[in-house]
């Protein structure tokens, strides 16, 4: 980065020293444990029976294991064959343990973690489950690393809950390394434009089963990440921008030769970083204040996924750094929108990555004094060295700078030039509680809605009244019993198509609920995350049929226009939740669903 900088913008730096004393005791706590944890390799800690245990089926790399000389690197994937994102994952582990004994180590598979994908399960009971492996995934990390045999990690993981539960694991060994992993995204397929019009057809009754399979299939149709920019490639963004991804791995195409080298390069940086070498580089070290503000400035300049206001929090919280959702409005107020990746345009992550990709993002939001460049990076560098990308020079793999110029004005801007003047995620307040509402794909004539409530108390409610045209009308859609101790708070992605084609058709629509709505969503206004959740006494409770709700995302309000002695007077709503109680694997989660967190807490357990 050849240009110089302003200084830090003053409301960034207002909002990473408030976090930091706000974090004070946490964090020293955080801190403190780690330090206990460290010392000597775990492995000298290990009895000879333990040890042997260990090293038993290792194969060419026992002799080096018993040796207790060079590093030993713990491989916790997310693989399966099932998902396209994780599906590369399958090769990973041979090109892994190869790098390794390139570079003096050695590495193991120390285990695996469920990825579950949210685009099967959509609208399904399986749902359900979904925000809590979130923490199921932290566990089995924990798990994994139990052993004591590693001096570093490599986190394999690309998806919605997978990446989040990883780095909320790891975080619990946070006196190791930990070097992120991406598989990266699959090619382009067909148009987003294509594919919304016809969900929206298909929801109307006009396009058959067969279209919809087919344009579903074309969209999504080989080995890779989704193409839009929901919670898996915001995943991949946060990682890069918080310097846990070698620079400019995000969205590098899987089963490449670029890809094949970033990985043996993120393994022997792995080797390198452990406390048996010169410049130990921990995770508990990397991760700070100034990294969880640069996730935040990053997801509010891409216009990333509303989820992360779920799981940057939980994220935070497991390093000990209190984070709440002031901080993503305020923030949001002086960030930029500089990409338009779908849903919030037409282009797709690939495009997005021709255009300039990270590396342009990253140094336009350094040179507006938008991020902190001194922090802690994997790469032993600060941010700055994230604002090359990776290329196979005639000697093997190397970095240049990235482009100057935006390949693509449609998809990615500098600072001078953005989209919009801020990054489009707001904080609501009012009479109905704390929601966020995330408004970059939303156009201004519906940023604040004024209409009539209609009640439902499930997302199959809504449809069911949807068909029959009972909502062909101006409408705030209030959905509750949605929340983390309700149900799980499953995402009511299934909604999108229904609303939208009520919005396109003339209406005034919003919605309002408790629960989740997916990382890929948002031309219909929508407060979500709504807290406290009806179950656990939120306001929500209290909304009936033909209520006036006021949405104004410009004046971060949220407020059911009824009369103070009447709001009071009313009763909290009751329902039936015994339908969540069983199937689907859902009995084995009753004590996630009662101990959970508020959503703006994180919303789950760990």
């Amino acid at each position: 980065m050849t240009e110089t900088p302003t200084p830090l913008n003053p409301q960034v730096r207002e909002v990473t020293e408030r976090i930091r004393e706000r974090s004070r005791t946490q964090r020293s706590a955080y801190l403190e444990r780690m330090r206990a944890q460290a010392g000597e390799p775990a492995r000298k800690q290990l009895s000879c029976t333990n040890l042997a245990h260990g090293f038993a089926a290792s194969g060419p790399d026992k002799e080096a294991l018993k040796g207790l000389r060079w590093p030993n690197l713990a491989i916790v994937t997310s693989y399966n064959d099932m998902l396209s994102a994780h599906q590369p994952f399958e090769r990973f582990p041979g090109l892994i343990r190869q790098a390794a004994r390139d570079a003096c180590a050695t590495a193991q598979v120390a285990g695996g973690v469920p990825a579950m994908c949210d685009g099967v399960t959509q609208g399904q009971p399986g749902m359900e489950l979904s925000l809590f492996s979130r923490d199921v995934i932290a566990m089995s990390t924990g798990v994994a690393l139990s052993h004591g045999m590693f001096d570093a990690a490599l986190c394999l993981g690309v998806c919605d809950k997978i990446v989040p539960g990883l780095l909320i694991g790891a975080l619990a060994f946070g006196q190791l390394p930990t070097v992120f992993v991406p598989a990266g995204p699959m090619p382009s397929g067909l148009p987003n434009k294509e594919k919304a019009r016809i969900r929206q057809l298909f929801a109307e009754g006009k396009a058959g089963r067969d279209a919809l399979l087919q344009s579903e299939a074309d969209s999504y149709h080989s080995a890779g990440t989704c193409t839009f920019y929901g919670t898996a490639n915001s995943n991949q963004m946060l990682m890069e921008v918080m310097g846990l991804h070698l620079p400019g791995a995000a969205f590098v195409p899987p089963n490449t030769q670029l890809r094949d080298s970033l990985t043996a390069a993120a393994t022997r940086r792995a080797a390198q970083i452990t406390a048996l070498g010169k410049n130990p580089l921990p995770l508990a070290q990397v991760l700070d204040e100034r990294s969880i503000v640069n996730a935040i400035v990053g997801l509010l300049a891409t216009g990333g996924s509303s989820n992360h206001t779920l799981h940057i929090v939980a994220i935070a919280r497991a390093a000990g750094i209190v984070v709440d959702w002031n901080d993503f409005s305020d923030l949001s107020e002086v960030v930029p929108l500089l990409a338009r990746i779908y849903p919030n345009g037409s282009a797709d992550v690939n495009h997005f990555h021709a255009a300039g990709g990270m590396g342009f993002l990253i140094r336009e939001l350094l040179l507006a004094g938008l991020m902190h460049e001194d922090v802690w990076t994997i790469s032993g560098q600060g941010l700055d060295a994230y604002t090359r990308e990776p290329w196979l020079s005639p000697a093997g793999l190397d970095w240049r700078d990235s482009p100057s110029n935006s390949g693509d004005l449609e998809v990615l801007r500098r600072v001078t030039d953005p989209f919009s003047a801020d990054g489009g995620l707001k904080l609501l307040r009012g009479n109905l509680g704390r929601s966020v509402i995330k408004v970059s794909a939303v156009k201004p004539e519906h940023r604040r809605i004024e209409a009539p409530a209609r009640v439902f108390d499930s997302q199959e409610a809504v449809l069911q009244a949807f068909k029959k045209g009972e909502l062909s009308r101006d409408v705030v859609v209030v959905v509750r019993f949605q929340g983390p101790r309700a149900n799980g708070m499953p995402e009511l992605h299934g909604l999108t198509p229904a609303l939208a084609s009520l919005q396109s058709k003339g209406h005034h629509v919003a919605l309002v609920t408790d629960g989740r709505m997916s990382g890929a969503s948002g031309v219909v206004p929508a407060a979500i995350h709504l807290t406290p959740e009806c179950v656990c006494g939120g306001p929500i409770g209290k909304v009936r049929d033909g209520d006036v709700i006021r949405l104004d995302s410009h004046k971060g309000m949220l407020e059911a226009l009824v009369s103070e002695p009447e709001w009071r007077k009313r009763h909290q709503a009751s329902a039936s939740l015994e339908g969540n109680d069983y199937g689907m694997g859902r009995e084995l989660f009753r004590l996630f669903r009662a101990n959970a967190a508020p959503a703006e807490e994180g919303g789950g357990v760990c």
